[in-house]
């Protein structure tokens, strides 16, 4: 379904009754990725899918799409839905906003899962190399796509799952190089969240895969441990939504 906000179509999905859910992707990712587990979690609940600003369907907002400015884009879809309190599982990005959400409307923030995201903002070194990565852009978005995706899993695990790895590269190459960059400056932009996820006292995950190379293993169980969340290691890399399916139905499954 598409509803206008600002001006700009934003694309999202609903399937199922109460308890509501929302699944929100990651960076040069869209709704779609979540399209294996909807039809199962929704025999139970209602699940709540959107396009972030720039990422699939949904369109641009500003030079930089900030993390608070994603959330205010999901509270607008939540009070279009009727919906007052949700549990969020967001991937890497995804995870971001989610944090975003929960400070700034925490009464409507029944659960956090954070699935191969953190609540640390980046380090000078990760802030270089988002600019490193926006010069790429500029010269090759095509590149750059195809680059970013394939380092998101191991060697080993990019032999294994090409299918969903070039699913995923396609769709992205249909992002307009302007959102692709916005979310980039947005993610370099953002704030450190350990202290909101500390605080928050509702249900709170950390998913995190042993072999990720974009988010050190051992930083997230130590993040984890420090802001009292349940710690739950995956044997992948960075899109344990492909690598670990079957272990994040489970899982999806026990939220709540």
């Amino acid at each position: 379904m598409i509803q206008i906000y600002k001006n700009t179509p934003l694309f999202y999905s609903s399937k199922g009754t109460g308890n509501p859910l929302v699944l929100l992707h990651g960076f040069l990712e869209s709704s779609s990725i979540w399209h294996p587990f909807i039809e199962k979690l929704s025999e139970k609940r209602q699940v709540i899918t959107i396009d972030l600003p720039g990422h699939g369907k949904s369109g641009n907002f500003k030079e930089t799409h900030s993390m608070e400015l994603m959330a205010e884009v999901v509270l607008y879809i939540l009070q279009k839905l009727e919906v007052k309190e949700v549990t969020f599982i967001g991937h890497s990005m995804g995870g971001y906003v989610s944090l975003a959400f929960c400070k700034k409307f925490p009464i409507l923030t029944k659960g956090l899962v954070l699935l191969n995201s953190t609540p640390e903002s980046d380090n000078e070194e990760r802030r270089k190399n988002r600019d490193r990565a926006i010069k790429i852009i500029r010269k090759s978005k095509n590149s750059y796509i195809s680059m970013a995706i394939s380092n998101l899993l191991s060697v080993k695990n990019r032999e294994l799952f090409p299918e969903q790895l070039e699913k995923l590269k396609k769709e992205a190459l249909n992002f307009s190089e302007e959102g692709i960059i916005a979310a980039l400056k947005g993610m370099k932009i953002r704030t450190d969240e350990t202290s909101t996820l500390a605080l928050y006292n509702g249900t709170k995950y950390m998913i995190a895969g042993v072999n990720d190379p974009i988010l050190k293993f051992s930083d997230a169980e130590i993040v984890a441990n420090k802001t009292n969340c349940i710690f739950l290691p995956l044997s992948g890399g960075h899109l344990s939504f492909i690598e670990n399916k079957n272990e994040i139905e489970k899982i999806m499954h026990f939220i709540d």
